[in-house]
């Protein structure tokens, strides 16, 4: 009977479906006609009567337990339908997912653990079309990625990666669960902020470096001379207090050249605006490298006849100038002149050109000349005075004056330096007096 009768837990929904569901009337009109030919065939009353309470009762009692029996598919049907809204929720959230990522300017992907199911624009071109449906260990191939991805299901994590698409790049792996099974993962290139991190870290160190090493020798000559008071020879004390007024120059010439780079750096992004004469201006340069009467000239100019009008500081133009004819004169031939140009270049420019005759400079130098500090022959450079910041100071200058800037150079044969300005057209000139 327990297998027939439900329990008391479940009768609530039996009663209720047998009474929303229909009576078996053929089985019903069945037992009526049969105890009806029992009692025409002579068949007594009781027995009539028994044999109808005995099909009724079995009637009814199959009847419960057909109903009964509906009760497990009910939560069947109900989990079927849950797993199939489910599923189709994810497939929802999905595209809703790629369709974000695509839009997104930062490399993103979409993962479920073992695949990754899309990556944006961003992110194919910066690891490559293959990683489209790629197991993300295999597309990332770094220890460090490889961790973040097995950290926690439901954590965000983050990690930085060296060589991730090149050597010496940096990005930083940010993965964040949004949906179960599915992560995002965020790739954000710092190589650029590690580069400036590192250019200040070593600018500050090459400037430490050499203010020290001028101070040091001011303080141990100072302390020599201090020491010596009474006792020392005068053409001695006179040489040593020459050192001293050199190295002290040197250190001011640093410091001033310092100066105009963090100004030159602060002021990056303002054009010039002032209408500037070059030709004038270059002429007044050229003649404070004149020599002592009786020597020949080292820097020849052939001032032009037209004018060159260009938007441009004075001063800061004029630091160019005298930046490159003071480099040429150093590291040239003492024998041959150094010649100074200004001529018109394509696309409306006006070109400086500096030409030295000398040793040159190899090729392997010439991408590294306008980085602060770096000098070819570091001995020579200081014995000559200069400050490894010329051509640094050179280069800033004629970036803020929306020019541009071009070294060659050939080994034995001499370097060029040029320097190409925009002209202000014609019909924009001003009438200004001469700079």
């Amino acid at each position: 009977m327990a297998s027939v009768w439900p329990d008391a837990g479940a009768k609530k929904w039996t009663i209720r479906a047998m009474r929303d569901s229909k009576l078996p009337w053929p089985a019903i009109i069945l037992e009526f006609l049969t105890l009806l030919l029992l009692y025409l065939d002579g068949a007594g009353l009781l027995m009539v009567a028994l044999t109808g309470a005995f099909w009724t009762f079995s009637l009814l009692a199959v009847w419960w337990w057909c109903s009964d029996q509906a009760e497990p598919d009910a939560p069947r049907e109900i989990e079927g339908n849950a797993r199939q809204q489910q599923l189709e929720q994810g497939h929802m959230v999905r595209r809703a997912l790629i369709a974000a990522l695509e839009g997104t300017g930062a490399p993103m992907m979409l993962v479920d653990r073992a695949r990754i199911i899309d990556a944006n624009a961003a992110a194919r071109a910066a690891l490559g079309e293959h990683i489209l449906g790629q197991d993300p260990r295999i597309a990332l191939r770094h220890p460090d990625a490889i961790r973040l991805l097995d950290s926690a299901d439901d954590e965000t994590a983050t990690a930085s990666i060296r060589g991730l698409t090149r050597s010496g790049s940096l990005w930083q792996l940010t993965r964040r669960p949004v949906y179960p099974g599915l992560w995002v993962i965020e790739a954000r290139d710092r190589t650029a902020e590690a580069d400036i991190s590192r250019a200040h870290t070593d600018f500050v160190a090459n400037a430490s470096h050499e203010l020290r090493t001028p101070l040091s020798s001011v303080i141990g000559y100072v302390e020599t001379i201090s020491e010596s008071v009474g006792k020392m020879d005068g053409a001695v004390m006179q040489r040593f207090l020459g050192t001293v007024l050199r190295e002290a120059r040197r250190m001011q010439a640093l410091l001033n050249d310092l100066m105009s780079l963090s100004q030159l750096e602060a002021e990056k992004h303002d054009a010039p605006t002032s209408q500037i004469d070059l030709a004038p201006l270059a002429a007044r340069v050229v003649g404070e490298f004149a020599p002592p009467p009786g020597n020949p000239a080292r820097v020849e100019f052939v001032k032009p006849d037209e004018p060159f009008e260009v938007a441009g500081d004075v001063k800061q133009i004029e630091q160019v100038l005298r930046n490159l004819i003071d480099n040429a004169l150093k590291y040239g031939d003492a024998d041959q002149p150094v010649t100074v140009s200004l001529t018109h270049a394509p696309r409306g420019m006006a070109e400086f050109l500096v030409t030295d005759r000398g040793a040159g400079i190899s090729a392997d130098h010439l991408p590294h000349l306008t980085r602060r500090f770096y000098r070819t022959d570091p001995g020579r450079s200081r014995a000559a005075g200069g400050t490894g910041l010329g051509l640094a100071i050179v280069k800033h200058v004629v970036e803020r004056h929306r020019g541009k800037l071009d070294i060659t150079s050939k080994v034995g044969v001499g370097t060029k330096v040029s320097v190409r300005l925009p002209l202000i057209p014609a019909k924009e000139q001003k009438v200004t007096s001469p700079s």
